[in-house]
């Protein structure tokens, strides 16, 4: 889901390349872009957490003044085809931002980024504050590739307390539960699910959770690793049915096809009462405190997990959703380049002042012991849940069309998009995503 909305981005610290060059080691052919020239060149979005990345380089820089950080922020669009094209010329930046996943994966295949597990082993205190299942966004053969520099962004079900309470009803713990309580909901005459289906990404959260909680996380995994036929899989057939099934009993609101998740419209229909509950990811709360601040001041904002599958394989603590953005280090950096950007990677992110600005930020970082900072910060009932959600979580799978290489996420949106619609069976959607995959 990386190339999300506005409102996604902004919470997301800025989903950018970053070029990182050390002045001081001298020209070393990679493009150094115009910032003040003073000190390790680092680009990133302008949007999102760009006040805390310049904290960050002011902070770092007042304590290293001899391996300087100099941040130069870009638009989120241009930055993708710049990256691109100077890592595949070899002129890339020496740290860079990414999603982990497929992308990720593209540039480790193809010899461009560092293995950084040995800095990690060696700084076991910096590799052991990292959630694990975070960490493994960027964890490819086994090796780690990128360590994260924001907040976490799990997929959720929210929904409008008013609503349930006038159905008589509890959020769903289990998918019978979910099916019943659309029945309840519309016989009160309220729609049950909304959801932003003209932007198609917002089914892909129905699909993940529902893989996993019938398969559990090794489904995707053969997926994810090109396994023959993976997307034939009894489980994935399964959560395909599930999704037709719930489709089919009326679950989302009237018109979903054409509701966008680009502008906030699906969020709205909850929070105005035209819609008691929708899955989203965490930024989706940020959305809706600011489309509609009384709805959440008072309380009347409820969230839940996804709900549990009878006989299902995958752990009920399972989440799908954004891990967080990585930073990762290209190859071709000399041997000082590499020591001033783990040295930065290390104590300069997520170091105490940087953890407290992205708290401020509404951002929670996936890093250990912030209970107490926790409670301190605005909206700590929500902030406080996301965290020991993603804490607890015993896998966090990072959202498809970031995980598959770029193509095969586009197929999946568009097949996914055909099955929401009617357009395709079930068993076609398996069938269409085999034949995508074996291209």
């Amino acid at each position: 889901m990386a190339t999300r909305i506005p409102t996604r981005i902004l919470v997301t610290a800025g989903a950018a390349a970053l070029a990182l060059t050390v002045s001081a080691c001298g020209s070393s052919g990679r493009t150094t872009g115009s910032g003040s020239g003073d000190g390790t060149l680092v680009w990133a979005l302008t949007q999102g957490s760009e006040a805390i990345f310049r904290a960050s380089a002011t902070e770092w820089n007042n304590a290293h003044p001899d391996s300087k950080v100099d941040y130069q922020f870009f638009q989120n669009d241009p930055y993708k085809q710049k990256l691109r094209t100077a890592v595949g010329a070899g002129n890339g930046p020496v740290l860079f931002e990414n999603w982990g996943g497929g992308a990720l994966a593209d540039y480790v295949k193809a010899g461009k980024v560092t293995d950084l597990t040995p800095d990690l082993d060696k700084n076991p205190e910096w590799k052991n504050r990292i959630f694990p299942s975070v960490l493994k966004s960027a964890t490819i053969d086994g090796k780690i590739y990128g360590v994260p520099v924001n907040g976490v962004q799990p997929v959720v079900l929210y929904y409008n307390k008013d609503l349930l309470q006038k159905a008589g009803a509890e959020p769903p713990k289990t998918w019978d539960d979910l099916l019943a309580l659309i029945k309840k909901l519309k016989a009160q005459g309220i729609a049950p699910l909304s959801m932003g289906g003209a932007s198609k990404w917002p089914d892909l959260m129905w699909l993940e959770y529902l893989v996993d909680r019938v398969g559990g996380p090794d489904t995707f995994a053969n997926i994810a690793a090109g396994k023959k036929g993976a997307w034939s899989d009894p489980a994935v057939l399964k959560a395909a049915e599930m999704i037709k099934q719930l489709v089919d009993a009326g679950g989302f609101a009237k018109g979903f096809t054409s509701v966008s998740a680009d502008t906030g419209q699906a969020e709205a229909q909850v929070y105005t009462g035209k819609a008691a509950m929708i899955l989203q990811g965490s930024w989706a709360y940020g959305t809706m405190a600011t489309g509609s601040p009384k709805f959440v001041s008072e309380g009347k904002l409820g969230w839940a997990g996804f709900p549990a599958v009878s006989g299902g394989k995958g752990d009920a603590t399972n989440i799908v959703g954004n891990t967080a953005n990585f930073f990762s280090l290209s190859s071709k950096a000399s041997a000082k380049e590499k020591k001033t950007a783990v040295s930065y990677l290390k104590d300069g992110v997520y170091n105490d002042t940087y953890v407290d600005n992205l708290l401020k930020n509404g951002d929670v970082p996936p890093v250990k012991d912030l209970d107490t900072k926790l409670k301190s910060t605005r909206n700590a009932d929500w902030t406080t849940y996301v965290y020991n959600l993603t804490r607890d979580a015993k896998s966090f799978q990072l959202s498809w069309d970031q995980a598959l290489s770029p193509s095969l996420g586009d197929a999946l949106l568009t097949h996914l998009d055909q099955l929401f619609l009617g357009q395709i069976s079930p068993q076609q959607f398996c069938s269409q995503m085999d034949q995508a995959a074996a291209k």
